[in-house]
C-alpha cells in the first residue's frame, strides 16, 4: 500500500509523458484513499425481489420518511430509477436530499478506475442530475472528470451547488494540467459542513473577502496551487472548523499562521514546510506535519507553537527544523527545564531522525526535554546518505545527561526503519537502560534491501540493544518489513479519527498488516 499511496508529486516528471502518467496515478490514488466516505450502500447491485403472492407492492406502503431514508443511501442511478415505479416514488426521489458520487456513473467495468476517456459521459451525466434534482444536496463527490475542457460546466455546477444548498462537497480534478482555476463562487456557499478539494488552482485572498463558512467542520486541500494567506483566510472565516488537512502544496514552501478557536486537528503532509505558526488554537489536540522528504531536506523549516494548551499529539518533528516554543528557540544547550521552553500537554510525540548525522542526534535529547510529560514515543529512522557521526553510541547519550520523560514517563515506544546502524543501536540501548515505565516497544525492521547488514545481523543488533532493559515487564517485539525504504504514507483518516487514542501506533500496525 505504501508505494501506491506515498504523496508523489515531483515537478521534474511533468515533462516526461510516462512519468507524468505514473505521477498522476499515484497522486489520485493517494487522494482517493484519503477522501471521506460517502453515505451510500456500496455493495453489489440490488436484484429484484420476488413479488409477493398476488403481486402486492408492500414496499411502497412503507412510511414516507423511511422510504426517503432508503433512497438517500442508494447510488444515484438506482435512486433515480425508482421514479419510474409510480408517481409516489417520483415525488419521493425529488424530495430526498441528493447523494451524488459520480464514480457510480461510470461503466460498471471501470467503476473504480476512471480514465480520461470517461470524462465526457460522466460530466454530461453530472450536469443532468444537478439540473434535474431540486435539492437540497446532502453529499456530492465529483472526482472522475478532467475539468480543463469543461470549465463552463464546472462554473454551472458550482452555481447549482450553491443554489441548492450542498452540505458535503468533494471536488477533484483529474490531472493534467494541475492549475485549472476553481471558480471563486465556490467560496460563497455558506451551507458547507465538509469541503475537500483536489488538484486545482485556488482563487486568491481577494476572492475570499466576503466569504463565510459558518458550518464548515472539515477542510481538505490536496495538491492545490494557492497564494500565501489563502488557508489562513479560510480558517479565519470558518468559526466551527475542527479538521484541516493539506497534502502536496505544489507552489513552493507552505506558510501558515493559524488562529482558530475551534481547530482540533491539523495534518500537513507531502508539502515543503517553510513557516508554520500556531498562534492561538485553544482546542488544538493534534498537529501532524510530514515534510516532503526529497525536496525539503536543506530547507530550514520554522515551527512556532505560541498558544496551544491542549496539544496532545505532535509529529513528525525533525531535528533539522527550527522549533520555537513561545518566544524560546529550541537549540542544543538551552535550559529546556524552563517552563517557557516546554510543551507539557503533549503525551504522544513522533520524531523523524537521521541517526548517522551528529547534529540531528544532538537535537533529539534537546527536543525530548521539551516534552516532559510525553508517554508515547514514536521514532522513524530516516535514511542518511552521508553519515557524519561515527561515535554516536550509548556513551554519547549518557554524556548528554538524563531525560526525565524517558526515565519516568515513556511507556510505549515504536522504532520504524531500524537498519542496525551504530547510532540506532546506541539510542535504543540508552532508552532500554533508563526507561523504568516502559511497557511495550515495537521495532520495525527496514527492508533488508536498504540496509548494509544481512537480516540475521540486523536482527542480532536489535536484540543486543535490549540486553540490559531496565523495565522487566516490558513486552518487546521485532517486526520484519517488506516495505520499500522510507516513511510510509500517512493515513489522514486515522489521523483525524479521535476514536484512536494514538494515530501513530494505529497507522504503524495497519501498514505492517497490509
Amino acid at each position: 500500500m505504501a508505494e501506491q499511496l506515498q504523496p508523489p508529486f515531483d515537478p521534474a516528471t511533468a515533462a516526461d509523458p510516462h512519468g507524468r502518467e505514473r505521477c498522476a496515478e499515484l497522486m489520485l490514488a493517494y487522494i482517493y484513499h484519503n477522501l471521506p466516505s460517502y453515505p451510500l450502500y456500496d455493495g453489489a447491485r440490488f436484484t429484484a425481489l420476488a413479488a409477493s403472492r398476488g403481486g402486492a407492492d408492500r414496499l411502497s406502503r412503507l412510511p414516507r420518511d423511511l422510504l426517503r431514508n432508503v433512497l438517500a443511501r442508494l447510488p444515484v442511478k438506482d435512486a433515480a430509477r425508482t421514479a419510474a415505479l409510480s408517481s409516489r416514488w417520483r415525488a419521493l426521489w425529488r424530495s430526498t436530499p441528493l447523494v451524488l458520487a459520480d464514480i457510480h456513473l461510470l461503466p460498471k467495468a471501470r467503476a473504480l478506475r476512471p480514465t480520461p476517456a470517461d470524462s465526457p459521459a460522466v460530466t454530461a451525466a453530472v450536469s443532468r442530475v444537478l439540473e434535474a434534482h431540486p435539492g437540497p444536496f446532502g453529499c456530492v463527490h465529483l472526482v472522475c472528470s478532467q475539468m480543463d475542457g469543461y470549465r463552463a460546466q464546472l462554473a454551472r455546477w458550482v452555481q447549482l451547488l450553491a443554489a441548492k444548498g450542498v452540505q458535503e462537497l468533494v471536488l477533484v480534478n483529474r490531472p493534467w494540467p494541475l492549475d485549472v482555476p476553481l471558480p471563486a463562487s465556490l467560496f460563497t456557499i455558506t451551507t458547507l459542513t465538509r469541503l475537500y478539494l483536489g488538484v486545482w488552482k485556488l482563487p486568491g485572498t481577494a476572492a475570499l473577502r466576503g466569504a463565510s463558512f459558518p458550518r464548515l467542520r472539515e477542510l481538505g486541500l490536496y495538491f492545490v496551487e494557492m497564494e500565501h494567506g489563502v488557508v489562513d483566510s479560510l480558517v479565519a472565516r470558518s468559526p466551527v472548523l475542527e479538521v484541516l488537512n493539506i497534502v502536496g502544496c505544489i507552489n513552493g514552501g507552505l506558510r501558515l499562521r493559524l488562529v482558530s478557536q475551534s481547530l482540533r486537528c491539523v495534518q500537513i503532509c507531502g508539502s515543503v514546510l517553510e513557516d508554520i505558526a500556531v498562534v492561538k488554537a485553544p482546542r488544538l489536540e493534534r498537529l501532524i506535519l510530514i515534510q516532503s522528504c526529497k525536496t525539503a531536506r536543506d530547507l530550514c523549516t520554522r515551527l512556532r507553537i505560541v498558544d496551544a494548551p491542549k496539544l496532545h499529539t505532535f509529529g513528525y518533528l525533525e531535528p533539522g527544523q527550527v522549533l520555537e516554543v513561545g518566544e524560546t528557540v529550541i537549540m542544543p544547550g538551552i535550559n529546556a527545564r524552563s517552563a517557557s521552553a516546554m510543551l507539557s500537554s503533549v503525551k504522544i510525540l513522533t520524531l523523524n531522525v537521521r541517526f548517522g548525522v551528529r547534529n540531528d542526534v544532538k537535537m533529539v535529547s534537546t527536543f525530548l526535554k521539551c516534552f516532559p510529560n510525553a508517554e508515547r514515543l514514536h521514532i522513524v529512522s530516516d535514511k542518511c546518505d552521508k553519515p557524519t557521526g561515527d561515535h554516536l553510541t550509548v556513551k554519547f547519550w549518557e554524556e548528554a545527561g538524563p531525560i526525565e520523560n524517558v526515565v519516568s514517563h515513556i511507556n510505549v515506544m515504536t522504532f520504524r526503519e531500524f537498519k542496525g546502524d551504530r547510532g540506532e543501536v546506541g539510542f535504543l540501548e540508552y532508552v532500554f537502560q533508563g526507561a523504568r515505565a516502559l511497557e511495550m516497544v515495537a521495532i520495525f525492521m527496514a527492508n533488508p534491501s536498504s540496509t548494509p547488514f544481512s537480516e540475521d545481523e540486523a536482527y542480532v543488533k536489535a536484540q543486543y540493544s535490549a540486553r540490559n532493559m531496565k523495565s522487566k515487564s516490558c513486552q518487546k517485539c521485532i517486526i520484519w518489513s517488506s516495505h520499500p525504504a522510507g516513511r510510509d504514507a500517512w493515513s489522514l483518516k486515522i489521523g483525524a479519527d479521535f476514536s484512536f487514542e494514538d494515530p501513530f501506533k494505529v497507522t504503524s500496525v495497519e501498514e505492517e498488516a497490509s
